[in-house]
């Protein structure tokens, strides 16, 4: 089983949609992030259930969660969460490979 590890700008992520969506319904809210958290940590058993997205970055690989995409990358027995947005984004520039946070 592989962990799963979400980096820090990933929470951050997280915490940016939440209060995006609370602004109209903060139920929805806390239903949206509970639905990505779970399908994140569906990496623990399945590290490479994403889309590989080289065009991202070459060990980029992407988790769809309805809108949102969590973009990862799986390092030895861990997937690392880097980043977690909304679809419509320019997606490789968020990508970070260097900083792991």
């Amino acid at each position: 089983m592989a962990r799963v590890v979400i980096t820090p700008r990933a929470n951050a992520d997280l915490d940016d949609i939440w209060l995006h969506v609370a602004l109209d319904n903060p139920a929805a809210a806390d239903r949206l992030i509970d639905r990505i958290v779970a399908r994140c940590q569906a990496l623990a058993e399945h590290p490479k259930l994403g889309a590989a997205r080289p065009e991202i970055a070459p060990d980029a690989r992407a988790l769809v969660v309805g809108d949102y995409l969590a973009l990862y990358r799986v390092e030895g027995s861990s997937a690392v969460v880097v980043r977690i947005v909304h679809g419509v984004r320019r997606l490789k520039d968020l990508f970070d490979l260097g900083s792991g946070e």
